[in-house]
């Protein structure tokens, strides 16, 4: 295998987070010796989750085994995933907040057409539906857990609890329509066909979606994880990625 030196678009502040976290994994564990230190292994992993290479090619490019590489990569993404705010923490946050908005996105993967728990039929792709709820300047607060694609986000918020969450505190939220009949504390635009709504419903659906469209920022940071652009793990780890690209744009955006 031909190798070369990369580069990864990720400041300087998350491989020395990273690191850090690493670090005192180590120390916790009393581990001793490791064939990379730790910001070799915080490296390694960063240029897994941010540009996507696989096992094979990062093992080559910074001379391990592949199933070291493996086992670096999980322990660093269960130790990131661990700092990942919980719903409560980011309610506890929201409630300073004078509203905030919840959306859902699809994260692709390579479930094949058998897997149809796996298949979103608004996306017309497999995938893992993810739920996220943003300030109103459209910063990321909190992301769900992952569900299977074929999850629709008003059982997905229901699930994950997110509807009881908002109305315990009191917080407005602004919504899509796809949560129409959630709710609590939930806002939703007036449902129906453009020329059935009154001038005044048409105002406040063209409101609604002004305020819904900065979800799209937050949406952004995660999909610049080109890991999660196309998932070919096993499901049950994309929760835990997801957790890990949280706490790394959490701790590490400028």
């Amino acid at each position: 295998m031909l190798v070369y030196p990369v580069g990864v678009d990720l400041s300087t502040s998350a491989l020395r987070f990273l690191a850090r976290e690493l670090t005192a994994r180590r120390r916790e564990r009393g581990t001793r010796w490791r064939r990379l230190p730790a910001g070799r292994q915080a490296l390694l992993v960063l240029a897994h989750l941010r540009s996507g290479h696989t096992y094979a090619q990062l093992a080559a490019g910074f001379g391990v085994g592949t199933a070291t590489a493996y086992r670096y990569i999980a322990e660093a993404v269960d130790v990131l995933a661990a700092l990942a705010p919980t719903l409560a923490q980011a309610m506890k946050t929201a409630s300073t907040k004078a509203y905030v908005i919840l959306d859902g996105t699809l994260l692709p993967s390579d479930r094949i057409a058998a897997d149809r728990p796996f298949y979103s039929g608004k996306h017309k792709k497999h995938g893992m539906n993810v739920q996220v709820i943003t300030d109103p300047a459209g910063r990321l607060l909190w992301a769900s857990p992952a569900l299977p694609g074929a999850v629709h986000d008003i059982k997905a918020a229901r699930t994950h609890g997110i509807v009881d969450a908002l109305d315990e505190v009191g917080v407005e939220c602004w919504a899509a329509k796809a949560y129409r009949g959630t709710g609590g504390t939930i806002r939703v635009p007036y449902w129906g066909r453009w020329t059935t709504l009154s001038a005044g419903q048409q105002a406040v659906n063209r409101s609604h979606a002004k305020i819904r469209a900065l979800v799209e920022q937050a949406m952004a940071p995660l999909k610049a994880w080109r890991l999660l652009r196309k998932l070919r793990c096993s499901t049950t780890r994309i929760t835990s990625l997801v957790q890990a690209v949280l706490t790394l744009h959490l701790n590490c955006s400028n």
